[in-house]
């Protein structure tokens, strides 16, 4: 069946929102579905050079063919949901929430921030993780039916997907965070989130079974990074003055977390814990990003872009297909397992 998963394959920030975007606009997606909560902040680049950052809605929210969809493993921040809703105009139409979606409380976000998460982790403190707790312990819930304001959305999502599916019609699961943080595969507990990112896990968030899926797109950065403070050991760390120094950049490259606005941590190209992502979620394809920092020219130069990316492939035992070239563009290298 024509389902495609996007999952990252390190420590989340890989472009995901840029690629879920494009898979959905360059396969025709009927439906875009975004997992998780509003912990991690999805970045894509519209047709008129803006970035837009999504928290709740799929990236596919700025292409006004593609329906959307927020599965029942979804956590959801109203207030967030709400202004993206209203700042790319959907409408009732084009985006169905799951009844049984998890509200992310004003109760569950001073959880979060009174367990002491935030410094001992690099928690965002969003309340997604006391969400997911509650969810587990079967207490204090409040779900996306009990909110007067989200009425006209609520669906069925398993059952929207289902019908979709009946006719042949594609769709995008747009996981987030990395399989780095996965609570369950990542063998950095606890220095993990709180729930699983891998595309077996996504898949049932949505609602759909294995056996629906035909496609997985595993996303990496050429520069893994994890969030500040006492987020947990990033192999072959450095500073973003080294990349900058090394890639001969003429302004300097920092990043900052999209929910807290914090200095991201960075490191190396490290094939290990790629190797075990691609092991455990059989991707189909896979997108390498930010090959623009290695050089200031690298993207210029394709015989340089082409052996830096061959390099890689060596490395993680594994084909690359595409390469994200600059923050908007996604170049095709060559042939993936499904002939793109």
């Amino acid at each position: 069946m024509p389902v495609t998963v996007v999952v990252g394959g390190q420590f989340g920030s890989e472009g995901k929102g840029k690629v879920a975007h494009y898979l959905a606009k360059t396969m025709h997606a009927s439906y875009a579905v975004r997992c998780g909560g509003s912990n991690s902040g999805h970045t894509v680049i519209d047709d008129n050079d803006n970035i837009r950052v999504f928290r709740q809605l799929p990236t596919a929210a700025i292409l006004p063919e593609v329906r959307l969809a927020l599965c029942a493993g979804s956590y959801i921040d109203v207030e967030v949901l709400l202004q993206e809703i209203a700042d790319a105009k959907i409408d009732e139409t084009r985006l169905a929430i799951d009844a049984e979606a998890v509200i992310i409380t004003s109760e569950c976000k001073a959880a979060e921030k009174a367990s002491g998460l935030i410094p001992a982790i690099g928690s965002t403190g969003s309340g997604t993780g006391a969400a997911v707790a509650a969810r587990v312990q079967r207490k204090g819930i409040t779900f996306a039916k009990d909110i007067p304001t989200l009425h006209p959305y609520i669906a069925d999502v398993a059952e929207v997907l289902r019908n979709s599916l009946n006719k042949e019609e594609r769709i995008i699961i747009e996981g987030t965070q990395g399989f780095g943080l996965s609570p369950l595969h990542s063998r950095l507990f606890p220095k993990v989130t709180s729930r699983d990112t891998t595309a077996g896990a996504f898949v049932a968030e949505a609602g759909l079974s294995p056996l629906d899926v035909d496609d997985i797109a595993l996303v990496l950065r050429a520069f893994p990074i994890r969030v500040a403070g006492e987020s947990g050991p990033l192999e072959h760390e450095i500073s973003w003055d080294v990349i900058t120094r090394e890639g001969n950049h003429s302004a300097p490259i920092y990043e900052y977390t999209t929910v807290t606005k914090k200095l991201r941590r960075v490191g190396r190209f490290d094939p290990e814990i790629v190797k075990r992502a691609i092991a455990i979620n059989q991707p189909t394809k896979i997108f390498l990003n930010h090959v623009d920092y290695v050089s200031c020219n690298m993207c210029k130069d394709k015989s340089s872009l082409w052996e830096f990316v061959k390099t890689i492939g060596m490395q993680i035992r594994h084909e690359i297909a595409y390469c994200g070239t600059s923050q908007k563009d996604i170049t095709y290298l060559g042939c993936d397992n499904d002939g793109q």
